[in-house]
């Protein structure tokens, strides 16, 4: 946790550096020092370290950058529950797992079936991205129950995608149980954000060589 802490800080610091930078200098910035820091802060397999180890950098990545800005933006505002994060080269939502499951169950409850499609949709209108979708739970529980209430839950978001229209190519999944808080199980409120499912969005190789080559359209 101190790491993870430690690595934000430096990225807010760099990003405030980038006032004077035009969106193209700035993303280029932060995708390549800061994606570098955030790799260094966690698991390389989780949803930031994968996003950190996309990023290509340069006016490529600023490009790419640029991209993920505008669909970041339309999922803010079709998902509203949602937390949507810029990350490096790529966009971390969050969904609240209580929101969408009930306690102890892998059914997506019918509210986050609305999210879902909404966010369905806005993944079909930039299909050059790939999708990894995590599952996780608090400390509460047995650890081998965890983990596998974890994958049905990945699963179940996953397989309900791919129901409204998502290539099914385009998504990996990944489950942790609760060996990835990013809170301190200490309380309640911070249990219940340790439950949750992330979708990470990250560039695919046909969109990385546009954006080298310079073809990238912001369309």
């Amino acid at each position: 946790m101190k790491k993870f802490i430690i690595a934000i800080t430096a990225i807010m610091i760099i990003t405030g550096g980038c006032k004077t930078m035009n969106k193209t200098q700035k993303g280029a910035t932060v995708g390549a020092a800061g994606g570098a820091l955030i790799g260094a802060a966690v698991t390389k397999g989780s949803i930031w370290g994968i996003l950190a180890g996309a990023a290509i950098g340069g006016t490529a990545g600023g490009l790419i950058g640029n991209k993920m800005d505008k669909q970041a933006k339309e999922l803010k505002q079709a998902i509203p529950d949602a937390e949507v994060e810029r990350v490096g080269e790529g966009i971390n939502m969050t969904f609240n797992s209580q929101l969408m499951f009930a306690l102890n169950s892998d059914v997506i409850s019918e509210g986050a079936k609305s999210d879902l499609a909404s966010s369905a949709s806005v993944f079909e209108k930039y299909p050059d991205t790939y999708l990894m979708i995590e599952g996780h739970t608090d400390d509460t529980g047995a650890d081998d129950y965890n983990m596998a209430l974890s994958e049905k839950r990945a699963n179940a978001v996953a397989n309900y995608l791919i129901s409204k229209g998502v290539s099914a190519s385009r998504i990996q999944r990944k489950w942790y149980g609760e060996t990835q808080p990013k809170y301190p199980n200490d309380s309640e409120a911070n249990r219940s954000k340790n439950r949750r499912v992330e979708v990470g969005v990250y560039a695919n190789e046909k969109m990385k060589e546009e954006a080298k080559s310079g073809s990238l359209k912001d369309k």
